[in-house]
């Protein structure tokens, strides 16, 4: 699927981008264009990458013209650029909107025009139920791509949506915030006791985004089976696991329950009740088809090779069955193995 393919990820200098590039890279792409407003984040990324296949393309998606140019000649995109912050969102709709769903739609439109052949969009589990903005901006976003798949007309193109929970240590989750926390000796704040939510690896992301383009026929959003963890056990397991590498006793560090943020929810949904119904699943992915797909839609879907329909879905982190402290640990340490003592 990526081998001697160009591609191009915008946000590729985020903490998603960069390992979806770095997994890209080993596929043996021709050329890999990474699209990204911070020029501090290309420059560090294109040190780090060090690779003749890669191009560092300074642009925002908001820009028409600028993406005409990015997606010129390419056969894949991975869209990963958005706001992602719930609070910033929250407190900038009109500049959550202009990103994440106006950028989009530029997006879409150039890789349409320019001859694209897949294109991938990497959005949330907020979109599901949304409670603030940028869910909101996520689930509509979702509605574009799959849309877009009837919008194209005549092009060979196939549009899909990826949804996911946290991934452990990206630069929007809790993860960083409490190492941080930790580092200083504490107190780790925490919103709520009660809060559980889905967590992936880096190497999850990749999975999906890359299983996704493979088996799209048009218009699906794909979610990843995911673990559940109470953010009061990922706190306190941080503190077992950094408390010690930062040369504190895990014992003096404190939680300080501080309160809900605004737009921020007490659980996260991985699906809608009515998306079940025409939800399919493999041994490691669910595939949600369009409902434009059903009997008075405007999009034909026959399913998924290698997919069946689904016996039972956990929607809600709330009732997913959790990781225990130990196992969150474990988790921890082999996602942190460089940076803890041996």
């Amino acid at each position: 699927m990526i081998a001697s393919k160009n591609v191009l990820v915008t946000g590729g200098a985020g903490s998603v981008g960069t390992i979806l590039i770095r997994r890209l890279l080993d596929q043996d792409p021709n050329v890999v264009r990474i699209l990204d407003q911070s020029e501090p984040g290309l420059a560090a990324l294109k040190k780090a990458l060090d690779d003749d296949r890669c191009r560092f393309l300074s642009g925002n998606i908001r820009d028409k013209d600028r993406l005409r140019r990015a997606v010129d000649g390419i056969d894949i995109v991975i869209h990963t650029a958005a706001m992602k912050h719930v609070d910033i969102c929250e407190y900038n709709p009109f500049e959550a909107v202009q990103t994440n769903v106006v950028g989009l739609q530029n997006l879409i439109e150039a890789s349409i025009d320019a001859g694209v052949d897949r294109f991938i969009l990497t959005s949330s589990d907020k979109a599901v139920h949304p409670a603030n903005t940028m869910g909101t901006t996520k689930l509509l976003g979702e509605k574009l791509v799959t849309a877009a798949n009837k919008y194209s007309g005549g092009h060979d193109i196939l549009l899909a949506s990826v949804r996911f929970g946290n991934v452990i240590n990206s630069s929007h989750s809790v993860i960083p915030v409490f190492k941080e926390q930790i580092q200083e000796g504490g107190p780790i704040t925490l919103t709520d006791p009660k809060m559980t939510r889905f967590f992936l690896t880096y190497n999850d992301v990749a999975s999906l985004v890359l299983q996704a383009m493979k088996h799209t026929e048009g218009g699906e959003v794909f979610v990843h089976k995911m673990d559940a963890i109470r953010i009061e056990d990922l706190a306190q397991a941080m503190i077992d696991v950094f408390g010690p590498m930062y040369g504190h006793d895990p014992a003096n560090i404190e939680i300080k329950v501080t309160g809900r943020r605004v737009g921020e929810t007490f659980d996260e949904e991985i699906l809608t009740e009515r998306e079940v119904s025409r939800t399919i699943e493999s041994e490691s992915l669910y595939a949600i088809t369009p409902e434009q797909s059903g009997e008075n839609g405007y999009l034909k879907h026959d399913g998924i090779d290698g997919f069946e329909p689904v016996e039972d879905v956990v929607r809600s982190s709330e009732r997913a069955e959790k990781m225990s402290r130990e196992e969150i640990i474990t988790l921890l340490q082999t996602e942190f193995e460089e940076e803890l003592p041996q």
